[in-house]
């Protein structure tokens, strides 16, 4: 399944190249295209497409339904901001959701991909080995340090 994600992301980031950062689908025409339900067309759009990763997604169902992306130009101070205020601010982030904010900074360019390790590894359920009830917690402030300290590095 993940090498039938992989694909359609890359499919519409090709798009996207082509079309000026912008592109309509129709999900069923996709989830024709490459042979599956079009609740994997909706999975890869949730997971690969989202706001923290750098894309705008506007979805429309119904017969003439059409899902809008668009390709976000990220100001780095005021991007990291809002991602410690919203995803952090709650105290807890799950390892995925944090897996997921990470590989957003670094397919922005926010972060190189040795960031991008060095922050998946200090986040990760392995360095992480306490009881549940409060990883994610610890989870969140380590990852709130962390962009912290990438706005600090810009200032």
């Amino acid at each position: 399944m993940a090498r039938l994600s992989d694909s359609i992301e890359e499919f519409i980031k090709s798009m996207m190249d082509d079309y000026d950062e912008r592109v309509e689908l129709q999900r069923n025409e996709l989830a024709n295209y490459f042979q599956c339900a079009p609740s994997q067309i909706n999975y890869v759009l949730a997971t690969r497409f989202s706001p923290e990763r750098g894309y705008l997604v506007e979805s429309k169902r119904g017969g003439g339904g059409y899902i809008r992306l668009i390709r976000i130009d990220l100001d780095k101070r005021d991007h990291l901001m809002g991602l410690v205020e919203e995803k952090l601010g709650k105290g807890e982030i799950s390892a995925r959701d944090a897996a997921s904010l990470i590989a957003g900074l670094k397919e922005s360019g926010l972060i190189d991909e040795k960031q991008e390790k060095i922050m998946e590894a200090a986040v990760s359920d392995k360095a992480i080995r306490i009881p549940a009830a409060v990883k994610d917690r610890l989870r969140a402030g380590i990852l709130r340090e962390m962009l912290l300290a990438l706005l600090s590095e810009e200032e």
